[in-house]
């Protein structure tokens, strides 16, 4: 493996993984994961630590203190290792998002050792469908959205969740819904979550920040990354599927807003026989607005999705769309992704085992990252993510709304993550059934447990979408 020009972070996690070979090293940095008190405050021994490496403060504990140098040893060790920038490590500890990312990593390694696919504390992302309003009537929408339901969480019990999930260390939070912008309890919120630390970002339709002036205040109120969803080049078509005349014109400015207003911006699509030959026209769109990436999402025939089943693409349409996609990427000015998880398998296959996609995201030529990728990558729901509902309900991902593990008004969610069965299964890649089970690509995969789940019934069964599951594929 060569090491050189590796991303910083990246070498720091690979010099933590080597020498988590000796059991010495994992028998002491074990104490990373434990929780200790901080002017009242509670944070775990590797936080602390993270932010002691950039932070110089008296009010703290010598257990952090020993850690924090500890790894500043070690992380400037593998940064010379792997030759790579140390300035950029310390610049990303900075930002407590990022140290609350690597903290999860270092508390899972601490915790659980390497484990295929690594196995965390707490999610990297939860995904909180926020409310059941929309103004909007997509025909494809996962949750159903039209009005506000009887038994959505109050505001006290929303900031509640918040500080749950601050506690356990999720890394981001990314509100969707329906459309929580037009929501009252958005802002306070998101507030909230800010103050935490977390990594704060939007799924919109776009519609609310094509005003201007709300789209700067959820800048000043500190959100990071907005997400607009647009179906279709064609104004017309995509306001056909979204059920609004107009609702591509102000969905547009929702994006040229964002751009303008500085918050780090994708553009979504969820495609279907609808649209699939439009993928170069949305990619040439995102350039012409100068977001920084575009995302193709799945189709799931839940919710709304159920009853356009039919629009759903054939594995050898998604395989065709998931190699172009990867061909685009290699020369767009915009990242272009694809949330389907057998975009890691066609990028790791087209390069030769130089580029993968983990957890849905692309990297180039980065061997390291490939390497790591069957330790973090692939279908996500239940590993480093899962999904709250409107009523406080969790769940593995917003597409699979009705496995419900627990509800966040009656349990905590730090219990429910580390002890809900359906999360224990979605861990474990051998429990997996089918071709998924036996597929060289299952750790950097391991398919769409959401599509596998609509299509046979089974969340660890056979993924329709990829095309050595073809046969399960119904139309």
């Amino acid at each position: 493996m060569t090491r050189n020009g590796r991303s910083g972070v990246t070498s720091a996690i690979s010099g933590i993984r080597l020498l988590l070979r000796n059991p010495l090293f994992r028998l002491a940095i074990k104490p990373l994961s434990k929780e200790i008190c901080i002017n009242g405050e509670k944070r775990k021994v590797a936080y602390e630590a993270l932010r002691l490496i950039v932070e110089d403060t008296s009010e703290t504990c010598l257990v952090a203190r020993f850690y924090a140098k500890m790894l500043e040893i070690l992380f400037n060790a593998a940064i010379k290792y792997f030759n790579g920038n140390k300035d950029e490590v310390y610049e990303a500890l900075k930002d407590p998002s990022i140290r609350r990312g690597l903290a999860l990593v270092l508390e899972g390694l601490a915790t659980y050792g390497i484990t295929i696919p690594q196995r965390l504390p707490a999610p990297f992302l939860i995904v909180w469908n926020f409310t059941n309003m929309c103004n909007l009537r997509c025909k494809h929408c996962y949750q159903n959205a039209s009005s506000r339901l009887i038994n959505e969480l109050s505001l006290k019990e929303k900031l509640n969740v918040v500080n749950q999930l601050d506690e356990a260390g999720v890394a981001a939070l990314a509100f969707s819904g329906g459309e929580p912008t037009i929501h009252p309890h958005f802002l306070p919120v998101l507030r909230k979550a800010v103050e935490s630390g977390m990594y704060t970002a939007l799924a919109t339709n776009g519609l609310k920040l094509a005003d201007r002036n709300y789209a700067k205040l959820l800048k000043k109120t500190g959100l990071r990354y907005v997400e607009v969803s647009i179906d279709s080049a064609d104004p017309d078509k995509h306001d056909s599927f979204r059920g609004l005349k107009g609702a591509w014109r102000k969905a547009i400015q929702g994006v040229k807003n964002a751009v303008e207003l500085g918050f780090s911006t994708a553009i979504a699509t969820t495609v279907t026989k609808m649209n699939l030959d439009e993928a170069l026209d949305i990619i040439d769109l995102a350039e012409e607005l100068g977001v920084e990436r575009v995302i193709f999402f799945n189709f799931i025939p839940v919710g709304r999705g159920k009853d356009i089943a039919e629009l759903d693409l054939t594995p050898e349409e998604r395989e065709e769309l998931l190699r172009k996609l990867y061909l685009e990427n290699k020369h767009r000015k915009v990242q272009v992704f694809s949330t389907a998880p057998q975009f890691a398998r066609v990028s790791l296959e087209m390069s030769g085992g130089k580029d993968v996609a983990p957890t849905h995201f692309y990297v180039r030529g980065d061997p390291i990252v490939a390497a790591l990728a069957e330790y973090i990558g692939g279908c996500g729901a239940g590993r480093i993510y899962a999904a709250i509902e409107p009523n406080g309900d969790l769940t593995p991902c917003v597409f699979i709304p009705n496995i419900v593990v627990g509800n966040l008004k009656e349990e905590k969610f730090s219990t429910l993550w580390k002890n809900a069965s359906v999360f224990k299964a979605l861990r474990d890649r051998n429990r997996l059934e089918g071709n998924c089970k036996h597929c060289p690509y299952k750790y950097v995969c391991g398919g769409c447990r959401a599509r596998a789940l609509s299509y046979t019934g089974n969340i660890l069964g056979p993924d329709p979408g990829c095309i050595n599951n073809a046969e399960y594929f119904k139309t």
